[in-house]
């Protein structure tokens, strides 16, 4: 079912087009950017596309949220150097520019997004109490905080997507080998690439480096009440208990949380299948995107 032409659901497309993307169309300049250049760094039939490309990403988005404020260094560089207060709209928007451009855009606008967020990177250095108490210098810019937000990235998207029912054709193994090259433009030499290599990584960073700080709290209270409209936020606050559902118990006991029933992630499903059709099942920088290697292709 495709509600996308429907004048009723019009208004409230746009609104979520907007929230996230900063255009009602879901198209603002850095998308359609994406008509041109070469294949880039995955392509149609890749597991990248499959996950990123589906609506699964506003739950795996909340996930990776909550997962890296786990980490004592990434919560005090969000807190003390992002608009996450300020601002949270603007951030999201950057956030989205950034997975939208890596996973559809051409090698050249990957490059250039890397050096954008890159250069923002330089400025985010400060310093934190590591998990001992201990006090530690930070920079976002560092191999092994890059590392561990890739890894709570990585991990969120895929196990969100698993967790709603979504499929990875490819496998989760497949995903995690080629999402791995995102990673290289940022500045790391090499990230994990396959599960097993993904879950060493995060059971070194829960014993070596995860913990809470004074700060936790109120990151936390702040990814699962964000100042959205009443209606958005009751939209969000699904979208957040499901997240919250497919942390693993560690993690969702660090950051002060209780346990939430699978009935969350059921409950998210059937809403994100109704945004979907509002919006239509395809994004349009993976149109673009498509449209921009089939006409590669042909020539």
């Amino acid at each position: 079912m495709d509600l996308s032409s429907f004048p009723l659901t019009k208004p409230l497309a746009n609104k979520f087009r907007e929230t996230v993307s900063g255009s009602k169309d879901g198209a603002p300049s850095w998308v359609t950017e994406m008509e041109t250049g070469d294949a880039g760094l995955f392509g149609p039939n890749s597991a990248v596309w499959q996950v990123h490309g589906c609506i699964s990403t506003i739950v795996g988005g909340v996930r990776a949220l909550l997962l890296q404020a786990a980490h004592p260094a990434a919560l005090t560089g969000v807190a003390e150097n992002s608009r996450y207060e300020s601002d949270p709209v603007g951030r999201l928007i950057g956030t989205t520019k950034w997975l939208t451009i890596t996973t559809f855009g051409s090698t050249e606008a990957i490059e250039r997004e890397a050096r954008r967020v890159n250069e923002m990177h330089k400025r985010v250095v400060g310093e934190f109490k590591n998990h001992d108490g201990k006090s530690e210098h930070y920079e976002a810019k560092n191999p092994k905080f890059l590392l561990w937000v890739h890894c709570a990235f990585t991990d969120a998207f895929l196990k969100s997507h698993l967790a709603l029912g979504y499929k990875i054709d490819k496998g989760a193994d497949q995903y995690i080998k080629e999402w791995a090259k995102s990673a290289i433009p940022l500045g790391l030499e090499r990230a994990p690439e396959s599960v097993a290599e993904m879950e060493a990584e995060l059971t070194r960073f829960r014993n070596e480096e995860l913990g809470r700080t004074e700060k936790t709290a109120d990151v936390v209270k702040f990814i699962l009440r964000p100042p959205f409209s009443r209606a958005g936020l009751l939209f969000y606050s699904v979208m957040a208990n499901a997240a919250i559902a497919t942390l693993e118990d560690f993690d969702r006991e660090l950051l002060g949380l209780k346990k939430r029933r699978k009935f969350w992630l059921k409950l998210a499903r059937v809403l994100l299948e109704i945004l979907s059709a509002i919006l239509g099942h395809e994004p349009p920088a993976k149109k673009l995107a498509r449209k921009r290697i089939s006409g590669r292709s042909q020539i």
